[in-house]
């Protein structure tokens, strides 16, 4: 997997008529969050989705998976799982870790920070987003272009 440029894009039926999902699983190295970002939007652009989601989409994948990577564990396979999953035009991205030291939260607001804005990024552009813990890690996930339909985890 290390030295992989574009990573393999699973696609399956998501939960619903409506509902897809695609699944890409990247070493835990920053050089694999320009190849996720480039596989997003190559896909949903493939969908004919509004510009303005895919564009937050390609953000929030890209400042999750860069969180992932920067402080958390990978997963016991030596990856990062990045999920999108659409319904209609509305677009979840979930990235999954092997946890961390901490539950990833927004950073304090300050004009003094010159990293740690992610999941601020992310928040601002979500409808809704959270983290899921389990005993294998954490799944940091936001729900982007319109009402959610999320089930409760």
């Amino acid at each position: 997997m290390p030295g992989d440029t574009d990573p393999e894009v699973v696609e399956t039926s998501g939960p619903g008529v409506d509902s897809i999902v695609c699944t890409v699983r990247v070493p835990a190295d920053p050089a694999a969050v320009a190849s996720v970002r480039k596989a997003v939007v190559a896909d949903l652009t493939g969908r004919d989705l509004p510009e303005d989601l895919v564009g937050e989409a390609e953000i929030v994948a890209s400042e999750l998976l860069t969180n992932a990577v920067r402080h958390a564990r990978p997963l016991s396979d030596g990856t990062i799982r990045v999920r999108w999953k659409i319904r209609g035009e509305v677009v979840e991205v979930e990235v999954t870790d092997g946890g961390g030291a901490t539950t990833p939260k927004p950073a304090p607001r300050t004009v003094w920070l010159s990293s740690g804005r992610g999941l601020r990024i992310v928040r601002s552009m979500a409808h809704e987003w959270g983290v899921t813990e389990d005993r294998t890690g954490n799944v940091v996930w936001a729900t982007l272009g319109g009402p959610s339909r999320r089930r409760a985890t």
